[in-house]
């Protein structure tokens, strides 16, 4: 079986003879088309934060955990042998040509759908789906982004269907947020060149924004985003924190009674169905237009470093076996 295995920081072996996991009873075997990098594996990739101190190798295939393929073999009922799905592997160990996943971490896909490759934008889509719910009603709401990477991207377009009355995008990379106008933001904020809490603040006229959701993690990020919620606003924190400990501007969100909410996107397999459905159809269909480069399986090495690097154009970057 041909897996990844990150070997040290910013090295990746291509295994041709990897073992290949064996489904248990409730379990589906999946060959792999198509695995997507993400965010939150980069730390792992690049030894830095939280990772600083990890142990390497890394299990093989860790962490990826966005892929589509066929099922080769079913233990599950109603899950027929192949069938085209979008599947969270468990472990996650989804760097690899075959994974096992299980309901309802599973979603069923259109056989003969044009662009499959496309529709793996629908993992990370259910994770904004799960973490919106749990944060409440954004209809008429004022609304701020950090982040406009893939992640950030795909919840500037979902505020947006679910009926923010403005959404602004922040990044720190201009060619990020001509994506983010092109998902209905209606206003960008270079944070390389501009005064993010001041640009708000004139923004809204002078009454910040309802609701804010982090995706960065970072430790600049997050101390802005602490400042952008209006007094008893909310605050969603979704990009991973850098570091186990970091600085926050705690008593202005005690004094603004701001609300905080975290949420991690490993349980979001109760929203897989209905985000593919989504990105099946009109909804959320232009979401697929971020997957983007897709590259062939033996050019990992260097995808992962276009990824660590933020490489211009560089947004949901998918790996093809």
């Amino acid at each position: 079986m041909r897996a990844i295995q990150i070997m040290e920081p910013r090295k990746i072996a291509m295994l041709d003879n990897a073992p290949r996991p064996e489904p248990a009873e409730g379990d589906v075997l999946v060959r792999c088309s198509y695995v997507a990098i993400c965010g939150s594996n980069m730390g792992q990739y690049t030894g830095k934060g939280l990772w600083g101190d990890i142990d390497y190798p890394n299990p093989i295939g860790w962490s990826g955990h966005e892929n589509i393929g066929r099922i080769v073999e079913s233990r599950c009922d109603d899950w027929e042998e192949g069938a085209l799905v979008l599947a969270l592997p468990q472990g996650p160990y989804g760097f690899a040509e075959y994974i096992v996943s299980r309901p309802p971490a599973i979603a069923r896909l259109h056989q003969d759908a044009p662009d499959p490759a496309g529709l793996i934008v629908a993992q990370p889509l259910a994770t904004a789906l799960r973490a919106l719910i749990r944060t409440g009603d954004v209809i008429g709401q004022s609304c701020a982004v950090i982040g406009q990477g893939p992640m950030g991207l795909i919840f500037t377009h979902v505020l947006r269907l679910m009926g923010a009355s403005m959404v602004i995008a922040i990044d720190l990379l201009d060619w990020r947020l001509e994506w983010s106008e092109r998902y209905g933001a209606d206003h960008i904020i270079d944070a390389s060149k501009e005064d993010v809490i001041k640009v708000v603040k004139e923004s809204t006229n002078g009454q910040m924004v309802d609701f804010v959701v982090e995706a960065v993690g970072y430790v600049d990020s997050l101390k802005t985003a602490a400042y952008l919620p209006r007094h008893g606003g909310r605050l969603l924190v979704f990009g991973v924190p850098y570091h186990e400990l970091q600085e926050f501007p705690w008593y202005h969100v005690f004094r603004e009674e701001i609300q905080i909410s975290t949420c991690v996107g490993p349980e979001c397999g109760l929203f897989l169905q209905t985000a593919a459905d989504m990105v099946l159809d009109d909804r959320a269909s232009a979401l697929t237009e971020i997957v983007r480069p897709r590259m062939p399986w033996n050019k990992a090495p260097e995808a992962f470093e276009m990824y660590a690097e933020c490489a211009k154009g560089s947004l949901k970057l998918t790996l093809e076996f």
